[in-house]
């Protein structure tokens, strides 16, 4: 178990800060758990609020006593009800503020408005974006952290080969890999910024489960009921299909993104072909991935690969497509870059990119995804398992 150096905080809070100034803003509330835990180094219910000068502030409701076991800030006080909260600001030199950013991509309204009267005549302005561009390249603290991950990638992949069979179901084989997943130190929970995201760390999915669904991924699958509609359901694995595997290990707060395919047999030819070019394709983003190439670009070229074979229509979802062929990722799996059409981020050392060819057919998905670091002189892998069809 890892506690963030309180060198790790001031840098990133520096970053915060002087990205405050350059847009005018007084100070930011974070009371987001993601954004918590980048900023400070535990999730205990907490308003932290971080001046554009001067040393932050993590006011905490519950729990005070792990909050300052978790977190090495200088100021960690308690705070009690929020119509304290002025009063503390003031205690500590922090009056008299114009603007105030909260994270209003995923602050409910209820709250927003509740906050919003609570700091009057201070004004409220959305300070989610600022945060999510923060927290786009990682640190050497963090791409450590990630390192480790992908040795524990590494272990899933190999368990997965190992216990797969004809006539277990798509559930039993989750469950195998979840188990074990929990007994090498998985957090159990995956973290998603967008609205009703929710997803299971073990998305395997077999043969003709390939329903899309609400979630905003290529592959859906019918789930065990509507009320949770998508990922693994009651089906039997069988022979000559595909088992696709996109599996996240969550440790010390960061996750890795990777998927194969699997298949007992051989698969018919169709999808054996888009397979091969999803690989293809894979490859050709990793050539052209470098320290200031747009985002865009790269979704393009893997965009044009596919419309120029047999299998285009089917590329990253059927009969509905996603808009990204790629994602950020680190403490939540949807982090900034997106790589997607006009997406004019250029690519910069420390990015951390899940990149995810996929192909769907009514029988069976197939493709692959590896997380890459953005180096000095392009993409290196962090997940390094076998991309080929993994044939038992």
């Amino acid at each position: 178990m890892r506690y963030t150096p309180k060198s790790e905080l001031d840098h990133r809070i520096a970053k915060l800060q002087n990205a405050m100034k350059q847009h005018d803003i007084d100070g930011a509330v974070i009371i987001q758990n993601a954004d918590l835990f980048y900023f400070t180094g535990t999730i205990q219910r907490s308003h932290l609020f971080v001046p554009s000068e001067g040393k932050p502030l993590l006011m905490v409701k519950k729990s005070l006593e792990r909050a300052r076991e978790e977190s090495p800030m200088d100021n960690v006080i308690g705070l009690d009800s929020l119509k304290e909260f002025n009063a503390v600001l003031q205690k500590y030199g922090y009056g008299q503020l114009k603007t105030l950013g909260f994270e209003l991509d995923v602050l409910p309204a209820s709250q927003y408005i509740r906050y919003q009267k609570l700091v009057e005549p201070a004004r409220v302005v959305d300070i989610s974006q600022l945060i999510r561009i923060v927290r786009m390249v990682k640190s050497p603290y963090e791409i450590e952290i990630l390192q480790d991950i992908a040795k524990l990638h590494e272990e899933i992949f190999s368990l997965v080969k190992q216990n797969i069979r004809e006539g277990i179901s798509e559930l039993e084989l989750t469950g195998i890999v979840a188990a074990v997943s929990r007994e090498k130190g998985h957090s159990g929970i995956m973290r998603v910024r967008g609205l009703n995201q929710e997803l299971f760390y073990v998305h395997l999915l077999s043969g003709q489960n390939t329903s899309p669904s609400y979630f905003d991924g290529s592959v859906g699958g019918k789930g065990v009921s509507p009320a949770f509609a998508q990922g693994s359901g009651f089906k039997l694995i069988g022979r000559n299909e595909p088992v696709l595997l996109d599996y996240s290990f969550v440790f010390d707060g960061y996750m890795l993104d990777q998927t194969r395919v699997f298949c007992l047999g051989k698969l018919p030819e169709h999808l054996a072909g888009a397979h091969a070019l999803a690989v293809d394709i894979l490859r050709e983003i990793k050539k052209i991935a470098k320290p200031g190439v747009a985002c865009g670009e790269l979704y393009d070229a893997a965009r044009q690969m596919a419309g120029d074979s047999a299998y285009g229509k089917h590329f990253l979802g059927f009969p509905e497509p996603v808009a990204f062929v790629g994602h950020g990722i680190g403490i939540e799996l949807d982090e900034l870059p997106v790589i997607a059409h006009g997406f004019n981020t250029p690519l910069e050392e420390g990015m951390v990119i899940a990149i995810e060819p996929k192909f769907v057919f009514p029988d069976g998905a197939v493709g692959v995804e590896n997380t890459f670091l953005v180096a000095k002189d392009g993409f290196e892998n962090l997940t390094v398992f076998d991309e080929g069809i993994i044939y038992v």
